[in-house]
C-alpha cells in the first residue's frame, strides 16, 4: 500500500520559516519524482516545486523562487521543503505528489493527504 505522509505545517509569523517533509511507503522512492502543490480556498491547486527522480534537478513556482528549497534524502525516502521569509499568500494547504519516473509504471501518481500551512500575525 502506497502511503505519502505529510508532516511540519503549522502556524508562523511573516518572514518565519517552516520546513515540510514527505514520507513516503510502498514505492520504490528513487523511482520517483516528487512535487509539492498548495491549494487556498477557492483556488485551484498549483505547483510548488518539484525535485526528479534521477539527478535531483529541481524547479519552482516563480513565487516561491529564492525563498524555497526542495531536497530529497532517498535513503529515509523522503522529501523536503523548506520554506524561509514566509509570506501570508503562501497559506495553504500543502500536498506531497509521487510520480512515477523510471521503470515499469511510468506516469502512476500518489498524492498525501496535505498538511496546513498558515502565515499570519
Amino acid at each position: 500500500q502506497v502511503q505519502l505522509v505529510e508532516s511540519g505545517g503549522g502556524l508562523v509569523q511573516p518572514g518565519g520559516s517552516l520546513r515540510l517533509s514527505c514520507a513516503a511507503s510502498g514505492i520504490t522512492f528513487s523511482t520517483y519524482g516528487i512535487s509539492w502543490y498548495r491549494q487556498s480556498p477557492g483556488k485551484e491547486r498549483t505547483l510548488v516545486a518539484v525535485i526528479r527522480s534521477a539527478g535531483g534537478s529541481t524547479n519552482y513556482a516563480d513565487s516561491v523562487k529564492g525563498r524555497f528549497t526542495i531536497s530529497r534524502d532517498n535513503a529515509k525516502n523522503t522529501v523536503y521543503l523548506q520554506m524561509n521569509s514566509l509570506k501570508p499568500d503562501d497559506t495553504a494547504v500543502y500536498y506531497c505528489n509521487a510520480q512515477k519516473e523510471r521503470g515499469t509504471g511510468v506516469g502512476l501518481n500518489y498524492w498525501g493527504q496535505g498538511t496546513q500551512v498558515t502565515v499570519s500575525s
